[in-house]
């Protein structure tokens, strides 16, 4: 949902939709947590199709339309990390599974990693989150705590033998 009490970023705009991943930020309640789960599908796509170089590859791209896109959407709307922008749990979501291969079990474990972190935010996702605003510090963050469960994902790959 839009914030309340302030100008928003009109729905035919391109960053709003890509702020939003198509509209998957703007479902009720826990945005962050519909922005992880419909960035999996196309990570299983991407992945399947081109391996984890492909996935870092659009992992990069990601970030940075997210960066222009979430500046954008907090410029005109005057909040600083409004829930409603997700496209930083899309790459933060697919930095987690890089190590992963297309499988369900991984995506769950990759799934359920990430959410944590980004909402425990541990630092320097959390100092990011403080003090990195606009369009960066949207995405700085999600992905700061990414880096994390992208490691967890690598050992526990090597642990299970994957």
């Amino acid at each position: 949902m839009i914030e309340a009490n302030r100008r928003a970023l009109a729905r035919s705009h391109p960053a709003f939709w890509l702020s939003t991943w198509f509209g998957a930020g703007l479902l009720p309640v826990a945005p962050g947590t519909w922005g992880s789960a419909a960035a999996l599908p196309f990570a299983w796509v991407i992945q399947t199709a081109g391996g984890w170089p492909a996935l870092l590859a659009a992992t990069v791209a990601v970030f940075l339309i997210g960066w222009w896109a979430a500046g954008v959407y907090v410029r005109v709307g005057g909040v600083d990390d409004p829930g409603s922008i997700v496209i930083d749990e899309v790459a933060g979501q697919w930095l987690v599974l890089l190590p992963a291969f297309p499988d369900p079990l991984l995506y769950a474990v990759g799934f359920l990693l990430f959410r944590a972190l980004d909402i425990v935010k541990p630092w320097p996702a959390s100092w990011a989150d403080r003090y990195v605003k606009g369009g960066l510090g949207v995405m700085l963050d999600d992905c700061l705590a990414a880096v994390y469960g992208m490691v967890a994902m690598a050992l526990l790959a090597a642990w299970w033998g994957w």
